[in-house]
C-alpha cells in the first residue's frame, strides 16, 4: 500500500524541511502517537520477479501480489508480506509511476492507533519546525469506480531524493466497508494496525516486522527526523552515520548515504513460533535467513556489511 503522495502532491509546497540533527535516545513526548505501519522498497526486476514467484515466501508469510488504485486513479502493483500489526511492501522498477518507481526508492508509513491522534502529530510537527505540514486524503477503489476514503496522511514535504515518510490515520469509512475485510474496533476510537490487518498471519511463520533498515540521503533524513520526533520515537545518532528510532515495537534505522547507494537494506521479523535450524533462502539479489529461534532477517541489494556500522545479516531482531 504505497501512498504515492509525491506524485499527487508534487509542487504543493516548496523545498524540504532543511537540516536536522538527531538528539538523544529519549523522546521529548510522554505519549507515542505514531507506530511503524509498513515500509516499501523498489528492487531490481530480477529480485522483484523472484519474490513474486517464490514458493517459500508463500509458506513463510501471508503473501499477496495485488494492484491497488488510489487517489486520482494512481495505481501500483506490490508484493506484500502481511503480519499481525505490520507489513512489508516490495516493488520492482516501474511498478509505481514516476520517481517512486525508480531503483532504490523507498518509503515509510507511520500510523496512529487512536482516532484524532493525527491532528496532534500535525501540531507537534509545527513545534518541530515544520511550518506547513502537508495534509492528504488517500482513497481506495475496489473496482467499481467509486473511491472509498482510506486514510488521512501528513507529510513534512513533497520534495525528496529517493525516500519519503508520512504519518497516517485510517478512516472510519474504510473500516465500515466490508470489502476492506477489517476487524471490529476493540475500543472506542480504535483505528489501529491490528484492526486493519487480517489474521491471515496465524497460519504462516512470519508474525511482524521488528526492525527495518533503509539507506537514505542526508536531505531525506533531515526531512524525516521531525516526523519521527513528532510521532514520539526516541531518536539517536547511529554508529557510522544516520539515526536509529526506537519505541513502539519496531526499530527504524536510516543510514545516511550518497544518492546512488540509497534503498531498502534489511528487514528483521518476529516469527509465530521458533524454528530449530537456520534456513537460508536466496531470492534474486536478496537473502532471507530464518532462525534459529523466533526471528528472521532479510537483506537486500548485496551484503549489508558494506554499510558502515552494520551488525551483519544474522543479528537478532529488536522490538
Amino acid at each position: 500500500m504505497i501512498v504515492v503522495l509525491a506524485v499527487t502532491l508534487a509542487g504543493a509546497i516548496g523545498g524540504g524541511v532543511g537540516t536536522a540533527q538527531a538528539e538523544g535516545s529519549r523522546s521529548s513526548y510522554d505519549r507515542q502517537l505514531l507506530f511503524y505501519n509498513h515500509s516499501y522498497g523498489v528492487l531490481d526486476r530480477e529480485t522483484a520477479d523472484a519474490i513474486e514467484h517464490s514458493g517459500y515466501l508463500a509458506d513463510f508469510a501471508d503473501f499477496q501480489v495485488r494492484t491497488t488504485t488510489g487517489t486520482g486513479g494512481q495505481t501500483w502493483t506490490g508484493r506484500y508480506l502481511m503480519g499481525r500489526e505490520t507489513y512489508l511492501e516490495l516493488f520492482g522498477v516501474g511498478d509505481v509511476a514516476g520517481q517512486d518507481g525508480t531503483l532504490g526508492s523507498a518509503g515509510l508509513g507511520l500510523s496512529t492507533e487512536r482516532a484524532g491522534d493525527l491532528e496532534t502529530v500535525t501540531e507537534r510537527l509545527r513545534s518541530e519546525g515544520v511550518a506547513d505540514p502537508v495534509a492528504f486524503l488517500q482513497t481506495r477503489d475496489f473496482g467499481d469506480g467509486v473511491p472509498v476514503p482510506w486514510f488521512d496522511a501528513v507529510l513534512t514535504t513533497t520534495e525528496y531524493d529517493t525516500f519519503g515518510a508520512w504519518a497516517m490515520e485510517y478512516r472510519p469509512e474504510y473500516f465500515a466497508d466490508p470489502r476492506g475485510h477489517t476487524e471490529p474496533a476493540s475500543s472506542p476510537g480504535d483505528v489501529g494496525r491490528e484492526r486493519y490487518l487480517s489474521d491471515g498471519y496465524l497460519t504462516h511463520l512470519m508474525r511482524d516486522v521488528t526492525s527495518v533498515r533503509i539507506a537514505v540521503t542526508e536531505g531525506d533524513l533531515a526531512d524525516t527526523l521531525p516526523l519521527l520526533r513528532a510521532g514520539g520515537f526516541a531518536v539517536r545518532t547511529a554508529t557510522g552515520g544516520g539515526v536509529v528510532a526506537e519505541r513502539g515495537g519496531t526499530t527504524i534505522r536510516l543510514d545516511a548515504v550518497p544518492r546512488d547507494q540509497a534503498g531498502l537494506r534489511q528487514v528483521d521479523m518476529a516469527l509465530n513460533r521458533p524454528v530449530q535450524q537456520r534456513h537460508i533462502e536466496r531470492i534474486g539479489h536478496s537473502t532471507l535467513t530464518v532462525g534459529p529461534g523466533s526471528h528472521a532477517v532479510w537483506t537486500f541489494t548485496g551484503n549489508v556489511d558494506e554499510i558502515p556500522g552494520s551488525p551483519g545479516p544474522t543479528r537478532t531482531p529488536t522490538g
